[in-house]
This record gives structure tokens, C-alpha cells and sequence, in this order.
């Protein structure tokens, strides 16, 4: 028999970059592998993005996974393996739900929830026909062809909506003391306007001056919380048709959602991934909301350096799963807030993996393009230069 296929796919994430090892058989099943997870391989430090003054230094980062995936795959088929680097948010180059691969034509589809740093998608497949083209995603996996409903919020990952929200209580403060009603009461930090506004997800006010130093202290208002995190939406829904947010166009939600990513770790860390009703995890946010910085950290002791955004960042996904994408009570429950499916890490690597297995060997690049052909290129080029 032949022996089976590998390949590589680095999540270059807005934060950190993970390398994933995927295998599948020779004889693919209706021209799809049935793609398993050989293993996860951290990169030390922060993402890519952050060589952007030493790119050789991006490069160097990433051998100590190359070299691990140097060991697993058989030396005599390195050459042929295929190693994609998949860049953060505005130029991912594709994102797809995961699901059961084994024979996902005997079993209903998956939807997905994803949230990262930089932006957050929702994949579905909706009860209705999908009315705005731009949110419509076809694709074909194990001999079925699947019409999906997608859309990917830039600027509503995690670690953006926490800068957003931060920037909005500046603005509102105008003075460099800052009051944080999601932060515990007792915590404080500071920061620097150049610090706060580094992104392109917030704009800086004129008047503002970059080096002037900014104190954030923690005031434990669960109400005031809420209500700053609403802000950070436009619910109006201005487009013909049903709505997210922003006026984007999404179908009403339906069936049974995967969560993964930034909604696992947090609802994790606050034991919520047993499927408990909404009315248990309004209860839980609201009492963890509540608790002063020394009660939080002689609690948590091991999780001082994000101990202080879980409450934000667990109030902004109720928000978003709720106000957002439109669950309610009842539909809640079909949201699983997951790390894994049978021993595989759930994320788009998978699902990339899975949709080049249809292409490998015939048609191997022409259907992999980044959003711009400049930044595929670049991505590849890069690569090229890591793997030398």
C-alpha cells in the first residue's frame, strides 16, 4: 500500500503562531483525505506580525517546529509535502468549519464560531438560500457539495474589541485616568496613548498626545461593563433582509455550533463548556464580574496575565453570540464550546487541510489564493525563506 500523506499548516496568528501536522491515506475517500491531526507544534513568542523590523528573525522562530515536523515526516517524502503558512484576519486564506470527516454525509453539518485576536467568523448552513453573494461559500468535501453561509468581522477578534473598548472609555473620560468597569476594582495598569492606539481597528483622537502615559484603574461594575461592550456594535440593522451586526447580512442561526478558539478558553476558564443553560452562564459572568483584584488573584493564582480581561472578554462574547449572531435561550444550547474532535485541534488549519486534500496532486495551487495576490506571494515567499 502507499504510505499515507502529510502536510503542514502554521497559523499565523495576531498573537502567536502554532504549526499543525496533518496525515492522511494514499486512497482518499471521494477524492477527500480523511485528514487526522499528527500533532500541535507552539512557536515561542508573539505572532509573525511582530518581526516586522527583523523578518529574519520570523524565520528563525518557526524552525524549532520545522525541525519537529522534520522527525514525523518520512524523510523520502519531505520534498513532496505541502507546507502552507496561513496569515491572521484580513489575510487568512481560508476559513471552513470542521466537522465529523469520517463520513459527514450521514451526519448534519457543523456550524462554526471562531474568535481570534484580530477578527472572529460565524460559518453556518443556513435553512434558507443565502441572499448576499459576498457571504456565500460553496465548496465540495467528500463527493457533497455544500452551500454555506460565512462572514469574517474584522477588528472583532478579542484582542482588538479589549483595545476598542479601552479607547472608548479614553475618549469618553478625556482625561489620562481612565475608569474600567469590566476590570476588577483594585486593578491598575497603565499604558501609553502610542500603546493605545497602535492598531488600525482604533482611530486616535487629534488632541491626543503619544507619550502621554494613561492610568486604567478597575472600578467592578458589571452593569457599566455590559453596557460599554454593547457599544462597541451597531445593531441597527439597515440592510434589506436579516441582519448580524453592522448591517451585515446573516440568516437566521441554525443547528449545531462548534465554538472554539477564544470562546473555548475563556468559557473554560470559567468552567461553562458543559452546556449550561444561558440562565447558569449570566449567573457565573456576573458573580466572576463582581469579585475585587485580591480575591481574583488569590483564586486564580497561576493566571495573573489575562486574569483581568476574562470578564471583559466574557461579557463581549455573550454579546456578541447574542446581540451579534442572534442566539437566544433556546438556541443556546446548540452551541459546544470546544478544543478538540477526536484528538484534532478545531480551527480553520483543519479545514484548509481538508480542502487542499480535494486538489493534491492535480490542481494543487491555483484554488489557494490569499485575499490580494500580493500577500499570498508574500506569505509563500516567506515561507520559502523560513524553510531555507
Amino acid at each position: 500500500p502507499c504510505p499515507p500523506q502529510y502536510g503542514l499548516v502554521f497559523d499565523a496568528g495576531s498573537t502567536h503562531t502554532s504549526l499543525y501536522i496533518y496525515r492522511w491515506p494514499a486512497d482518499k475517500e471521494n477524492d477527500t483525505g480523511i485528514v487526522s491531526q499528527v500533532e500541535a507544534c507552539s512557536v515561542s513568542g508573539p505572532g509573525i506580525s511582530s518581526y516586522a523590523d527583523d523578518p529574519a528573525g520570523a524565520g528563525a522562530s518557526l524552525k524549532p517546529c520545522l525541525d519537529r515536523a522534520m522527525k514525523i515526516v518520512p524523510g523520502e517524502q519531505q520534498r513532496e509535502t505541502p507546507t502552507y503558512l496561513g496569515a491572521t484576519a484580513g489575510m487568512r486564506l481560508l476559513f471552513s468549519f470542521a466537522e465529523k470527516w469520517e463520513h459527514p454525509q450521514d451526519t448534519e453539518v457543523l456550524g462554526a464560531l471562531d474568535l481570534g485576536g484580530a477578527s472572529t467568523q460565524i460559518t453556518f448552513q443556513p435553512g434558507v438560500p443565502v441572499e448576499d453573494r459576498n457571504t456565500s461559500v460553496f465548496f465540495r468535501l467528500y463527493g457533497t457539495n455544500y452551500s454555506l453561509y460565512s462572514h469574517s468581522y474584522l477588528c472583532y477578534g478579542q484582542s482588538q474589541a479589549l483595545k476598542r473598548l479601552l479607547a472608548a472609555l479614553h475618549q469618553a473620560s478625556s482625561s489620562a485616568q481612565i475608569s474600567h468597569p469590566c476590570y476588577p476594582q483594585g486593578y491598575q495598569e497603565n499604558t501609553t496613548v502610542a500603546e493605545l492606539y497602535d492598531s488600525p481597528c482604533v482611530r486616535a483622537p487629534s488632541s491626543a498626545s503619544p507619550g502621554l502615559v494613561l492610568t486604567v484603574t478597575g472600578t467592578g461594575d458589571p452593569a457599566a461593563c455590559g453596557a460599554a461592550v454593547q457599544r462597541l456594535f451597531d445593531f441597527s440593522c439597515g440592510a434589506p433582509g436579516p441582519c448580524g451586526f453592522n448591517g451585515v447580512y446573516q440568516p437566521p442561526v441554525r443547528g449545531q455550533f462548534f465554538a472554539f478558539a477564544g470562546f473555548y478558553y475563556t468559557f473554560n476558564f470559567l468552567n461553562l463548556t458543559r452546556q449550561q443553560p444561558l440562565s447558569e452562564v449570566n449567573t457565573t459572568v456576573l458573580s466572576f464580574c463582581r469579585r475585587n483584584w485580591t480575591e481574583v488573584r488569590a483564586l486564580f493564582p497561576k493566571d495573573l496575565k489575562y486574569l483581568h480581561t476574562y470578564c471583559p472578554v466574557a461579557f463581549y462574547i455573550l454579546t456578541l453570540l447574542l446581540d451579534g449572531y442572534k442566539f437566544n435561550e433556546h438556541t443556546w444550547s446548540n452551541i459546544h464550546f470546544s478544543r478538540q474532535a477526536a484528538n484534532t485541534d478545531i480551527g480553520w488549519t483543519l479545514g484548509f487541510m481538508l480542502n487542499l486534500t480535494n486538489m493534491i496532486p492535480a490542481e494543487a495551487l491555483q484554488h489557494v489564493k490569499g485575499h490580494q495576490p500580493g500577500l499570498w506571494a508574500g506569505a509563500v515567499s516567506f515561507l520559502v525563506l523560513a524553510i531555507v
